[in-house]
Order: structure tokens, then C-alpha cells, then sequence
């Protein structure tokens, strides 16, 4: 018996929980789009289904081609097996056809009525399976451990989607080249190693070291992939870390090993491999020396949720712990991706003038710290390129970030409800972190030093300044911001000019600076009298509660040429940024202008003190405001994302 009309597996019932991405049509007119394809109904009824673009050009985000390559995959599945089916039956109908077919006899119609009822209920299986089949493609997802990103299945792989949303400017296509000798080579491995390795050792030193001499063909094996990508991208980072400006030879050889490790992206950023977490933080870090090809915050995002797919951002249980090395390397992954997270959104939501959710939360996290074996290794040996790297000085920065998350989270994340007993809440933070400074090792590099020294004054300003729950600066909290300003810029201005770059100082060392500098023009507007004479305000102690932070040791002193200084030390370092990085340059710009005001009062000041100096010959004790006009300078910060350190157009 034939039936007439389309088959359920013919036309089944597609079911999406809701479409891919509204059309350009209807989302211009703010009209709910069903997503059918190949036109929505919308753009159908209105004659414009030839120019509706439905979801084949428009993507939602979070359901890029994954979703659409694996609807096309699995719709050509089922259609071959339909097709077969089909194959199948008429191959059986012609040869059932061949035989007599008998009238069935009035006894058997009780036999007649069962078989069409199982039949029935056969075709509604048939179309229910067929049905549900189609309606799971509506609830795919894309995540870090997919499999629908693999070349074999669609032509938008996982490294091309990455590049899609992190890149600012595409990398040049890389040329065929020679490699540079291998002394050449070895001197930016060192320079990785020394400067950035000892921050975020996220890769064993001995892979390395494999990976250089396998691509210098001296231990006569293939070369993978990864390895291709682990040491040009250390050797980019090396060149770039170098560089002091974007029209050097370190920037332009930086640029070129990126795009040789660009080469081996598709395979390398395969989702669901540590070897992707490890490669992402070497994009990352390269990210934050050159912004202008790539936007490191989206890439921190990639990792971070690979991170969590893969289980790194929680300890393994006891019981299904593997060897030690294999624990130790995965907390190491963990806390450098956790170290960067903390540090681009804090940096990001400087630039953006409104604070950014963390990718992961502390309280969702729980992974001890790796251990710091104890290596009987003399300064000397230490100064060797095979000699192994301490990860004292990773696991300072990650107890540091640790620190910072905690307030950040408190003050910017967790609510709007004003804080209470805010202050005590404040120094009690500020305590922690001074404490933290306390407990660095004699044994640690001057360079690291200065490094943490500078992380230290920029969390008290960050901390001080104004937040989403601590919306006012206490009169102690102004003074405070104003001497640690003074001091950190006393310390990032001679390292920015320093022809050597010692470290890891990025581009967002350039956010930092214009941070600083907005918060020490904010509070000295506000507070230029107390300040400029040194005026230190009364803080009560209560019992039990934290001190507050002290003040420098030269804190009140020639404060008018120190607020002077300051002010020129922020804008040359921002222009000296400016060769670096062209964003450097917009902060520049941002902060002239107000900047211009304050030095002009400042220095009629000075004048106008000296001038009575010399009528007097005795110093003034005390001098009252002299032409400065504060409507002036809050007319300068009528943007409420000075306070916060943000600036028009960024």
C-alpha cells in the first residue's frame, strides 16, 4: 500500500529554541524575525525575500559556523541515508510487484486492521526520531572542546574564529626566510626566558629547548607543529619585548614571527588540548606588546574558557591525581592564565571607564599554588641559558593578583550598595598587600623588584580611588593617592626611558600612567591647598582595626615642584609610550588638555611664592590660593570616566 503525500522524513519539523540571528531587514525595523531559511516569514510576506540575509552572513555570537557547518553536515548525513532507504524499498516494491497479490479474506481482517494500526504507530516513530534528530541542531553550543571546528568538517576552524574576534589589523602573510643563526635565536630565548618565562612559566623550559633544537634539524626529527609555534612565538615576544619603536627592526622582526607561527594556528589552537591553553597565553602576551594587531582581552577570553572546559580552574581529587610534574604543570597553566585575567580587566575597565566582570570568579575557582621546588643553583649557573628558571618570582605575581582579584571583586563586582565601614575595609587590603611586599626574597632581580614596587603603588591608587561601592575619597584616602602617584611616577618614568626593557612592561603600562595621572589631577583639583602645603589630615585608629597606609618618606615636602614634576613625568612617558604603541599617543592627547590648566596654576604659584620669598627673604609657612580657578579644572573632568581614568573616543 503506497501513501500519497510527503513522508515525515521528508519534510520534518525543524524545531530551534530560538533563531540563529535575526535578519539585517527585520533587526533595522525592530521586528521579531523567525530565522527560517532560506527567507523569514517577515521578509516573505513583505516581498523581500530575496533580500533577506537570514543567518548565512549574520551570526549570533557564541553560534558563529559551528552551527550552521553542522546543520550542513548532518542535513547531507541524512539525506544519504534517506536516500538509501529509498533505494532500498523501491529495490523490494519491484520485486514484490512480481508476485500475485491475493485479496485478503474477510476472516483475516482482524489481521488486516492490526497491521495498519502497527504501521501507523511505525511512521509516527519514524517521524518522531526524525524530528528530534532536526531539533537538536537548535541546541548546539559552541565551547572550547567542540569538535565541529575541525577542518575536516567545515572550513571555519576554532584558530580562525580567535583571529576573527582578536585581530585589529591583520598580520602580514609571512615570507619565505631564513632562520636567524642559532647564537641569534638563543639570545631571545634568553630574553623570553629572563623577562617574561619567570612571570608565566606556562611551559617546561626543557620543551623549549626541544622545540629549538628540533626546528634547527640538530637532533634529526619532525618537528610538530606546537613546537613550531612555541618557539616562534617566543621568539616574536623576545623581539617585540625589545622593541622601542614600532618602526625598529625588533617590531618589524616581531611582526614577522608571528606571522610564521600564524602559519600552524589552525592546528595549534585546536580547541580541547592543553597545548591550546599554552598556546593562547604566548598570543596573549604578544597581544599586550602589540595592540595594534591584536586585542588581547578578547584573547584572555578564549583562554579563560578553555581553562574552565578543560577542569584547570579546579584540583583534581586525590584519588584521580596523575604524577606530580603533570599536577605541577597544570596549576602553573592555571594561575598564569588567572595572573592575566586579573590584570587586562583591570587594566580594560581603566580604559573603558566602567568596570569588567572577571572571566571566572575566586569562589568558583579552587587550585593551590604550585610548589616552589628548592634549586641548588649559584647566581652564576643561574645566568646560564640551559640553567633552569625559579618559580619564586611567578609566585609572587600570582599572590598578588590573588590579592587585587579579592578587593576588586568587592569594591567593583559584588554590588551597587555603598560599603560599610569602608575604610577599615580599605586599609585592611592595603595592609595585605604591604605584607606582601615584605615577603620578597633578598634573591630576588632589581628589575623584578622595580616591577613589584611599581604593581604595589598602582594597587593603592587603584584600590583608593573611587569605586562602584566607595563612591567618595575620604580627605586621608586624597592625600594618599597624591603621594603614591607622585611615587610611582618618580618610578615608571626613568624605566620608560631606559634604552634596555627590563621586565615585562606592555602597552598596558600606558593605561596604567594615564590611571595615575587622572587620579592625581582629580584629587589635587579638588584638594589643592591641603595638598600643596602639606597639610596631612587626622586619621583616628580604632582598636582592633588596620592601620592606614603610611605615607612616604619624603611626603609634604617642595609639593608644588613634586606635583610639577609629576605632571611632566606623565606626559613624557605617555609620549614616550606614543613610540611604541599609536594608542599611547590618544592618552597623550586625553590628557593635556586638563593637564595644561594644573601646571599653569601650579607654576603661578610657585612664582607667586618665590616672588615673596625674595620680598620677605624668609620661606612662607603657609601660602592661601593663588589665581586657580577649580570651576576650571571640574569643567576639565565634566566626563565622569576621569575619575576613573577613562578618556573620550578610547
Amino acid at each position: 500500500m503506497t501513501r500519497s503525500g510527503p513522508s515525515a522524513a521528508d519534510t520534518p519539523l525543524l524545531r530551534v529554541s530560538r533563531p540563529v540571528s535575526a535578519c539585517s531587514r527585520c533587526r533595522a525595523a525592530k521586528i521579531k524575525c523567525d530565522g527560517k531559511l532560506p527567507a523569514c516569514t517577515a521578509c516573505e510576506k513583505s516581498g523581500r525575500a530575496g533580500e533577506c540575509s537570514s543567518a548565512n552572513d549574520q551570526f549570533a555570537k557564541g553560534k558563529e559556523r559551528s552551527y550552521v557547518a553542522s546543520l550542513e553536515s548532518r542535513v547531507e548525513k541524512l539525506e544519504k541515508r534517506l536516500a538509501y532507504a529509498r533505494s532500498r524499498k523501491a529495490s523490494v516494491a519491484m520485486h514484490d510487484g512480481e508476485e500475485p497479490v491475493e485479496a485478503p479474506d474477510r476472516k483475516d481482517s482482524l489481521a488486516t486492521i492490526r497491521a495498519a494500526i502497527h504501521g501507523k504507530a511505525a511512521r509516527r516513530r519514524e517521524a518522531a526520531d526524525v524530528n528530534e534528530l532536526v531539533s537538536d541542531f537548535g541546541f548546539l553550543s559552541v565551547n572550547a572542546t567542540t569538535r565541529d571546528f575541525e577542518s575536516s568538517t567545515t572550513n571555519m576552524t576554532f584558530a580562525r574564529l580567535i583571529l576573527a574576534a582578536a585581530n585589529n589589523e591583520p598580520v602580514p602573510k609571512s615570507k619565505p626566510f631564513q632562520l636567524p643563526s642559532r647564537p641569534a635565536a638563543m639570545a631571545l630565548v634568553q630574553y623570553y626566558l629572563d623577562n617574561v618565562f619567570a612571570l608565566f612559566p606556562v611551559f617546561s623550559e626543557t620543551a623549549l629547548f626541544n622545540a629549538l633544537d628540533a626546528v634547527y634539524q640538530e637532533n634529526g626529527r619532525p618537528v610538530t607543529d606546537f613546537e613550531h609555534w612555541l618557539l616562534y612565538m617566543v621568539l616574536a615576544i623576545g623581539a617585540t619585548g625589545q622593541s622601542r619603536s614600532n618602526q625598529d627592526p625588533f617590531y618589524a622582526d616581531g611582526v614577522l614571527w608571528v606571522g610564521r607561527a600564524l602559519r600552524y594556528a589552525d592546528r595549534v589552537l585546536m580547541p580541547g588540548y592543553v597545548s591550546q591553553i599554552q598556546a593562547l597565553i604566548l598570543l596573549v602576551q604578544y597581544s599586550m606588546l602589540d595592540p595594534a594587531h591584536f586585542d588581547s582581552w578578547q584573547l584572555i577570553g578564549f583562554a579563560c574558557r578553555a581553562v574552565v572546559d578543560l577542569g584547570f580552574h579546579q584540583d583534581p581529587p586525590k584519588e584521580q591525581q596523575t604524577d606530580k610534574k603533570t599536577l605541577e604543570l597544570r596549576r602553573r597553566i592555571f594561575f598564569c592564565v588567572y595572573s592575566l585575567d586579573r590584570q587586562l580587566i583591570r587594566n580594560r575597565s581603566v580604559s573603558m571607564v566602567h568596570a569588567r566582570s572577571f572571566s571566572f570568579t575566586d569562589d568558583s575557582t579552587s587550585v593551590a599554588f604550585p610548589s616552589a621546588p628548592t634549586l641548588a643553583s649559584s647566581a652564576a649557573s643561574a645566568n646560564l641559558i640551559t640553567g633552569p628558571h625559579s618559580i619564586d618570582t611567578a609566585l609572587l605575581l600570582f599572590q598578588l593578583r590573588q590579592a587585587q582579584s579579592l578587593w576588586y571583586q568587592e569594591l567593583f563586582q559584588s554590588s551597587r550598595d555603598p560599603l560599610q565601614n569602608s575604610s577599615t575595609y580599605i586599609w585592611q587590603m592595603c595592609q595585605e598587600m604591604r605584607e606582601w611586599s615584605e615577603s620578597f626574597p633578598d634573591s630576588l632581580p632589581l628589575a623584578f623588584k622595580e616591577f613589584f614596587d611599581l604593581e604595589l603603588l598602582y594597587s593603592y591608587v587603584y584600590c583608593l580611588a573611587p569605586s562602584c561601592r566607595v563612591q567618595a575619597v575620604t580627605t586621608y584616602g586624597k592625600t594618599l593617592i597624591f603621594e603614591y602617584s607622585i611615587a610611582y611616577m618618580q618610578k615608571i618614568f626613568p624605566i620608560s626611558r631606559d634604552p634596555i626593557n627590563t621586565a615585562f612592561y606592555t602597552y598596558h603600562d600606558a593605561l596604567r600612567v594615564f590611571f595615575v595621572g587622572s587620579q592625581f589631577l582629580a584629587v589635587l583639583s579638588e584638594n589643592q591647598d591641603d595638598l600643596l602645603n602639606g597639610i596631612v589630615p587626622y586619621t583616628p585608629t580604632l582598636a582592633g582595626a588596620p592601620p592606614p597606609p603610611p605615607l612616604p618618606s619624603n611626603a609634604g615636602v617642595d609639593n608644588i615642584d613634586r606635583s610639577i614634576n609629576c605632571v611632566t613625568h606623565i606626559r613624557e612617558t605617555l609620549k614616550t609610550f606614543g613610540h611604541r604603541w599609536d594608542d599611547s599617543k590618544a592618552l597623550l592627547s586625553s590628557f593635556e588638555t586638563p593637564s595644561e590648566n594644573l601646571l599653569t596654576s601650579l607654576r603661578h604659584r610657585k612664582r607667586s611664592i618665590e616672588e615673596l620669598s625674595r620680598n620677605s627673604h624668609s620661606p612662607p609657612n603657609h601660602m592661601s590660593q593663588l589665581s586657580y580657578d577649580p570651576n576650571a579644572m571640574r569643567a576639565a573632568f565634566a566626563n565622569p570616566g576621569a575619575l576613573q581614568g577613562g578618556h573620550p573616543g578610547y
